[in-house]
């Protein structure tokens, strides 16, 4: 734990402010914790230059791979920032089968000091415990203009001029197939094998040249705000990766304290227009028997998951299948409390609650071995976490859907539909449209 020293300083704007420390800086190991004024969003958090950096890569039985949650338990207490791929785990549940993927299952970077904008109070924080590195930033800031420094060597100069056509992006699974890969879930669920399953596809495209992540996740988060999006730029071996996320839902929080907290989401509507439809809409949603269970099936399975690490007793669900409303969809989301025991750390609990109840499926482990069969890359860091340990230790972290990956310049976005037993195949395919076309036509 350390109590950073803090410097209160005149408020930017943190696009501009954005810009220019990677102008000056560079862009490898940039980070951005992204918030949309809300109350769970109340934060901005920018940091750049880490002056460390972990990664791991690959499976367990993969050469030179290593355990990312053995790798976790080995950060020192400061500020770090980063994301764990869905295929960490491997290393929780190596008898399932896992896909390998080319980014990185790990990459978390330390970042001192940091910039902290306060949404709601309108200020403008500096943090950090090294004192020279505080004051040559301050004077930095101090002898610049922000908006000289982001011309005309601003990599952002594009962010409102190019465009990706929707046509550009290569889809993995059309309607039909997704539809019908959605049966093979239900045979199953009939047949007693799995009770829900998270099936997801992806497309993909080429990055316009000159386009870079920071102008993407601008572009998005103008258009897709949330209270848990987010930008990583990774440094070293992971410098041509990046996570870019405009997520809704928070995976877990983990106080000093031990108090714990996961917000999971299952339901989705989309957003109309007309303020009458758009009541329609939720009311739908809220009244919708599928979705319900849905939604109170992931609560169980997170109640069983903290259990492993929780006080007996202390695992509660103060909001169940609650109305959730964001700039595109309307969403239902559920809240589960607990306390950590007091030998099991934020690791412990991110290992125990491994993969996320939400975008696996119940049971999970085999759920999980389904949709191995049914989707044939890996996720990678979707359906993985952005995750934050700040300061004083406490743990933030969110599930990584409406996000998209960045390999080199191969731009990868995917979404995923809950399937129970009386899923429509025809209503899920199009339930991936109300999550992805918002990010797709954000771009277009």
């Amino acid at each position: 734990m350390i109590a950073p020293i803090r410097r209160l300083l005149s408020w930017e704007d943190p696009s501009q402010l954005a810009n220019a420390l990677c102008n000056r800086w560079g862009r490898s190991g940039f980070i951005w914790l992204d918030g949309d004024g809300s109350d769970l969003g109340r934060w901005i958090i920018l940091g750049t230059d880490p002056i460390d950096q972990i990664y791991c890569y690959g499976l367990p039985e993969n050469p030179n791979s290593s355990n990312p949650f053995d790798t976790l338990k080995t950060l020192y207490p400061g500020h770090w920032t980063g994301w764990l791929s869905y295929e960490a785990g491997a290393w929780i549940e190596p008898s399932n089968p896992w896909k390998s993927h080319d980014m990185a299952t790990l990459w978390i970077g330390c970042h001192d000091p940091v910039f902290k904008f306060d949404l709601q109070e309108h200020q403008l924080w500096l943090e950090g415990s090294n004192e020279k590195r505080i004051n040559k930033i301050t004077k930095w800031l101090s002898t610049i203009s922000l908006k000289k420094e982001n011309q005309p060597q601003s990599p952002t100069n594009n962010i409102s001029n190019f465009q990706i056509p929707i046509s550009a992006w290569k889809w993995v699974a059309n309607q039909k197939e997704y539809s019908k890969n959605v049966e093979k879930i239900k045979t199953w669920i009939a047949s007693g094998d799995i009770f829900q399953a998270n099936l997801t596809t992806s497309c993909s495209t080429k990055l316009p040249d000159g386009i870079i992540a920071l102008d993407i996740f601008q572009k998005l988060r103008t258009h897709c705000p949330s209270p848990f999006g987010g930008l990583i730029m990774g440094a070293g071996n992971a410098a041509d990766e990046a996570i870019i996320s405009t997520s809704p839902e928070r995976f877990l929080k983990a106080l000093p304290t031990g108090e714990v907290e996961s917000r999971p989401i299952k339901g989705t509507r989309p957003r109309h227009i007309n303020p009458n439809q758009d009541a329609d809409l939720a009311a739908e949603l809220i009244s919708s028997i599928k979705d319900r269970a849905e939604n109170v099936m992931i609560v169980d399975l997170l109640r069983n998951d903290l259990g492993r690490v929780c006080r007996p007793g202390s695992i509660t669900v103060p909001q169940l299948v609650g109305l959730e409303t964001y700039s595109k969809v309307h969403h239902l989301t559920s809240v589960v409390k607990g306390h950590l025991q007091d030998n099991q750390t934020w690791v412990d609990l991110l290992a125990a609650c491994w993969p996320g109840g939400s975008i696996s499926g119940a049971p999970k482990l085999r759920a999980c071995q389904r949709l191995s069969e049914l989707e044939p890359m890996a996720r990678g860091p979707y359906c993985g976490s952005l995750i934050h340990i700040d300061w004083d230790g406490h743990l933030d972290s969110n599930i990584l859907i409406r996000s998209m990956l960045l390999k080199g310049k191969q731009l990868t976005t995917n979404a995923g539909c809950g399937i129970v037993a009386d899923s429509d195949p025809m209503q899920e395919a199009e339930e991936l449209n109300w999550k992805l076309m918002p990010l797709l036509q954000a771009l277009a």
